[in-house]
């Protein structure tokens, strides 16, 4: 068996260096021209797209190839092993099917801006660094601009299994329950789809959250970099400071201080300090969108679509939604304290207990919270598994998890405010659920997979 697939993997390899040599061969003799008579574009396919998909799915056959004839893959990370090769060749191929792409324009807008030296556009609602690194790109094109950050969420999409699986184990779930949960997760999840549809930054900020938890207290310098570039992504990761806080390890808290400041110093090198003053205006005027959109799943999108049928003057809506906000602020507060208190979710340190929490407060407190951004909700979902006990609860718990990955994106009122409520449900949750123990659920499941896998 081994010999058979040493030599599967020798002919692929063999195969791979002619597919090259061949690409190389006809461009030197006949140029671009000579490779588009070898090459064609479905009408509903992005070409670029098409070849990268292929490459990707070519290159991990090859690697799963050698990792088979080497012996790399065992009995210790078999599930592992298998789990990764699932998400990625299934992912890959449904995101080969699309053939149009949209948020990416507004980086390709910003980082055009600021090639020309120009403002940012208004439409641009992140920290600079992001459109201060891809104003490098623009020279490519906007085919080019595209193909690399669609590179880019496939590489964070497998970081992202590996990561999740990693934060699941530290937080006591067996390696094979992580393995199976991660994939179940990652199969059937609309904010992940939405994210990868739209090459949204999104997954990017969440593996660097994920990787700051993964690798504290250990590597202090590495967990609060990754940190701090998160919140220059996505700013809203700054959020979850709070719960590093409460380590009181001021060493972290220097590192991150120094790393937010180091970073946010390139885009001022680049392009100069009133990018920092253009973001404060684009913020500003985030907050003050008159009408409501139903992928928008924030208060303020929701208490905006009253207005018209209550009477309600714009300047009072605005008021209700900071009053609803600073209602989920104190509410996020006392169930992070809560289960600090209780050390409801890990017995290792404060950051483990107080961060679940903390995510619903960072999703749910932007201006904005579009569909995709349910994916920062990932960690307060499935830590829950380890809380409930009632049937009760499991089916409040089974009915938010709908709402919030598995409904499909839709424009219906006031049914797409779905996954406004899934958050909050699951932060009741988190309360009721604080002093319980770990849920029988889970301990079945991990005993049943100690036989399956004995």
């Amino acid at each position: 068996m081994k010999q058979s697939l040493q030599t599967a993997f020798k002919s692929w390899l063999g195969l791979t260096l002619l597919v090259i040599a061949s690409l190389v061969a006809i461009y030197l003799r006949n140029g671009m021209t000579g490779l588009n008579l070898f090459i064609q574009n479905w009408p509903l396919s992005t070409l670029s797209v098409t070849l990268a998909s292929t490459a990707f799915v070519w290159l991990l056959a090859g690697v799963l190839l050698y990792l088979l004839a080497d012996g790399k893959i065992h009995k210790g990370n078999l599930w592992l092993t298998a789990g990764f090769f699932l998400v990625m060749f299934i992912y890959l191929g449904i995101l080969r099917e699309r053939f149009r792409y949209g948020d990416y324009h507004y980086y390709l807008d910003a980082a055009t801006a600021l090639a020309k030296g120009q403002p940012l556009p208004d439409s641009y609602l992140y920290l600079p660094l992001w459109g201060a690194l891809l104003q490098f790109l623009v020279p490519l094109g906007d085919q080019g601009f595209m193909i690399v950050l669609w590179i880019v969420n496939v590489l964070a999409l497998a970081a992202f299994y590996f990561l999740l699986v990693t934060i699941l184990q530290r937080y006591g779930f067996s390696n094979h329950l992580a393995i199976v949960i991660t994939v179940l997760f990652l199969l059937i999840n609309t904010p992940l789809m939405r994210t990868l549809g739209f090459i949204q930054v999104n997954l990017l900020t969440l593996d660097l959250i994920l990787l700051s938890l993964a690798v504290y207290p250990k590597h202090e310098f590495l967990s609060a970099l990754a940190l701090a570039l998160a919140v220059h992504l996505k700013t809203s990761p700054a959020v979850l400071v709070l719960a590093f806080l409460l380590e009181f390890n001021w060493r972290w808290l220097i590192w991150f201080a120094v790393s937010f400041l180091g970073i946010g110093l390139f885009p001022v090198l680049t392009n100069g300090v009133t990018l920092y003053q253009q973001f404060l205006t684009n913020t500003f005027l985030l907050t003050q969108i008159p009408d409501t959109n139903f992928h928008d799943t924030s208060f303020d999108s929701f208490l905006r679509f009253l207005n018209p049928f209550f009477g309600i003057q714009i300047a009072q809506t605005r008021l209700m939604a900071l009053a609803a906000k600073a209602l989920l602020l104190l509410a996020s507060l006392a169930v992070m304290a809560q289960s600090v208190r209780n050390q409801s979710f890990s017995k290792e340190n404060r950051l483990l207990n107080a961060i679940p929490p903390l995510f619903v407060l960072m999703t749910l407190a932007s201006p904005i919270v579009w569909d995709h951004h349910g994916l920062f909700t990932t960690l307060t979902f499935l830590l829950m598994l380890k809380r409930i006990h009632a049937p009760s609860a499991w089916t409040w718990f089974g009915f938010a998890y709908f709402l919030e990955f598995v409904l499909p994106s839709f424009d219906f009122f006031p049914w797409s405010y779905g996954r406004l409520i899934a958050p909050l449900i699951v932060l009741w949750l988190m309360w009721r659920t604080a002093k319980n123990d770990e849920s029988p659920l889970i301990a079945s499941a991990n005993q049943w997979l100690a036989k399956l896998t004995g």
